[in-house]
């Protein structure tokens, strides 16, 4: 098991890459504000269970296969990229239901499922664990496997906590929006652009 220190160390250093935007988070922003805070915590919960799929992946030694054999790397790459634009292109030609802020255009398994979908698919959270883990991990100790799965755990429990922050503080804003034209245009046209752009940048993420 990591010491203490090492523990302390990397949650500091989880929370402040957690905090910085990525397709997790806007995805999360865009169904707390569409649909509503429990849809979005529906999202963060599919989220960091995609997430812990990647720390047991580190954990068996999957990540060091995705970073070193290019057709497994572009494999997943490509469908979490296909996935994205699907997602954006279908955003984008399709009318939004009339805003209603007690109900949801979205139900939480097809949130969660989403999330889930999302974060499994993106290869770039394959290579963050292989680079970020081995950090903290005390070479000199047993169980290297172990420590990896402890300190993912760390990193999933932070991804709570910071998704679950933007949860909130994004549907705070959705009473707001729902009472004007904002909320449509940012339903079809903001995120529908959004996630084709995240499939984009999915799509050309590179082996380092």
């Amino acid at each position: 098991m990591p010491d203490i220190n090492s523990l302390i160390s990397f949650a500091i250093a989880s929370i402040a890459l957690l905090v910085i935007p990525g397709p997790a988070v806007l995805y999360i922003i865009n169904r707390s504000v569409s649909d509503g805070r429990t849809i979005g915590f529906a999202g963060v919960a599919g989220i960091e269970l995609g997430t812990f799929m990647h720390v047991l992946a580190a954990t068996a030694g999957l990540s060091a296969i995705l970073a070193t054999s290019p057709n497994a790397f572009n494999t997943v790459k490509y469908l979490g990229a296909l996935y994205l634009v699907f997602v954006g292109l279908r955003t984008l030609t399709r009318r939004p239901a009339a805003i209603d802020s007690s109900a949801s255009s979205m139900t939480k398994l097809q949130a969660f499922r989403q999330g889930f979908i999302i974060n499994t698919l993106n290869p770039k959270i394959a290579l963050f664990f292989l680079s970020f883990l081995p950090q903290f991990i005390d070479q000199d100790k047993n169980k290297n496997a172990l420590q990896a799965l402890i300190l993912g755990i760390v990193f999933v429990t932070c991804g709570f906590i910071t998704d679950g922050i933007y949860a909130v503080t994004a549907s705070s804003l959705r009473e707001v929006l729902a009472k004007g034209k904002t909320l449509p245009f940012v339903q079809r046209y903001i995120a529908g652009v959004v996630f084709i752009g995240l499939g984009i940048v999915a799509a050309s993420a590179k082996i380092s």
